[in-house]
This record gives C-alpha cells, sequence and structure tokens, in this order.
C-alpha cells in the first residue's frame, strides 16, 4: 500500500498550487488508506498517530474543495473531520493538526454565508479560547458581530483584509448578500442618486459593475444621464382610495328596496 505520509505530502503540494484535478485523484487515494485507518481506529490498537494523519488528510480536502468551490464536497470533509478532531482531543497530550484553526474559520465563514446563525454559535460553543483568538477564528466571529449591528460598509471592507486567500471564495458570496441587503434598503430611502455615489455605498469596482448587477438583479431600476432612479414600493390601499360615498348610497338604494318589498 502507498505511504499515506508520501501521499499527504502530495496532496499538499498540490493545494498549494491549486492543482485541483491531480488534488483529488491524490485525495481518493488517501481516502483509501483512511478507509483502513478507520478499521484500526475502531479496534482497541488505537494510534494517535493514524487519527493526526487521518485528520490533516481530510483538513486539505477541505482546502480542495474551497479551492474547487464544491460547497458539497465541503460539507462532507467537515463531516467527515470532526470525529477525528473529537478523538484527538481525547489524548493526555494531543498536537492540533497545523490546519486546524483555519478549517474551523471556513467552517464559520460557510455557516455565516448560508446565514445558519444557530449552528454558527453552537461552533462557538466547541471552541477554546486560544482557538477563538486566533486570525482564521475571529475574523467570522466579528464579521457575524458587523452583520447583526447592521455594519455593512465594515463588511464590504473586510473582503480586503482575509487571514487567507482561501476565505476569498466565501466573502465573495457574503458581499453579494450584503449588496443585497444595502440594495433593498436604497430603494425605499432615496428616490434616485448619481450612479457615483451607488458605486460608492455599495462597494463596486466601476459603474459598468453596478450597471451589470442592476440587470442581473434590479431590473426595475432606470439608468439614465449617470442618474439611478428607483420604483416606489407596491403600497395597499388607503382608507382614502375606498369609495366610501358610493357604498353607502348603494346600501341606502338596497334598504329602500327592502321597504318597497315589505
Amino acid at each position: 500500500m502507498t505511504d499515506p505520509k508520501s501521499l499527504i505530502n502530495s496532496l499538499s503540494q498540490q493545494v498549494q498550487a491549486k492543482d485541483v484535478d491531480g488534488g483529488k485523484v491524490t485525495l481518493t487515494k488517501l481516502k483509501v488508506c483512511l478507509l483502513i485507518w478507520i478499521l484500526e481506529i475502531s479496534g482497541p490498537n488505537t494510534t494517535q498517530e493514524s487519527i493526526f494523519l487521518a485528520a490533516t488528510a481530510l483538513e486539505l480536502g477541505v482546502l480542495l474543495s474551497v479551492a474547487d468551490e464544491d460547497l458539497d464536497a465541503f460539507a462532507r470533509n467537515i463531516s467527515q473531520l470532526k470525529p477525528y478532531y473529537a478523538a484527538l482531543s481525547s489524548f493526555a497530550s494531543s498536537p492540533a493538526t497545523d490546519r486546524k484553526c483555519h478549517v474551523l474559520g471556513l467552517n464559520l465563514m460557510h455557516l455565516l454565508v448560508d446565514n445558519r446563525l444557530s449552528e454558527f454559535h453552537a461552533e462557538l460553543e466547541l471552541l477554546t479560547e486560544s482557538e477563538a483568538s486566533t486570525p482564521f477564528v475571529s475574523f467570522p466571529i466579528t464579521l457575524e458581530r458587523q452583520l447583526m449591528v447592521g455594519s455593512y460598509d465594515e463588511v464590504l471592507n473586510a473582503g480586503s483584509h482575509v487571514p487567507d486567500p482561501s476565505y476569498g471564495f466565501f466573502m465573495e458570496n457574503l458581499l453579494e448578500t450584503v449588496r443585497d441587503s444595502i440594495a433593498d434598503c436604497v430603494e425605499v430611502a432615496y428616490k434616485s442618486m448619481k450612479l457615483t455615489d451607488a458605486v460608492t455605498m455599495m462597494k463596486f469596482e466601476s459603474t459598468e459593475e453596478l450597471e451589470e448587477y442592476i440587470k442581473e438583479k434590479r431590473e426595475d431600476w432606470i439608468v439614465e444621464e449617470g442618474m439611478l432612479t428607483f420604483q416606489p414600493p407596491p403600497t395597499g390601499s388607503k382608507a382614502v382610495d375606498i369609495p366610501s360615498m358610493n357604498l353607502i348610497a348603494q346600501s341606502l338604494s338596497y334598504a329602500t328596496e327592502l321597504e318597497r318589498i315589505v
């Protein structure tokens, strides 16, 4: 059987080089080795090294799935990884894997983007103080707090100082969600505004990006001569819209007719 340590080294190099296709092949081979390790882990001869290697392999699988922008694979690798973290913590002197905090932070980003806040806070309860204070984990924690108080500008600016490039994939999705929220507020608060002001407010790089966003998501916005005009939101019927006098006259007419019949 192929030495798992050499496979892990190869996979690590492929992840760093963003060789997604090659990494998938190596990861498949590693998972065959994991099946053998699982058999060992389920017996009395469990070794800390085998669990550590399995956790390391799955951590690389998490990073590979992010590079591939495959959220299903990401979720599977996270789910498979958690029992190994739990097993490692059961040893008296167990060193943390090199990428644990990185992976924990990415998982928090995933939950935040999906708006699974109850799961997000459940994961926070499992963190140690040292884990929560690392840049990888503190970054999504800060983002969540900013979102909760509506500090959208700070969230948008956070995209320029992520703790690792792998966070960029989740930040792009989060920024889209935040821009949608800003757009909802803007079209209610303003009747019109300059295109350049909207570009600044929504953190686009150019008016072309804003116009592309409008075509994709805000077809009712009107762009004309450097200005952006918003359609007024639909409103329900008001009291003045009810033809009260007509209804009264009609009711009296019905009453008169009933008197004549009686």
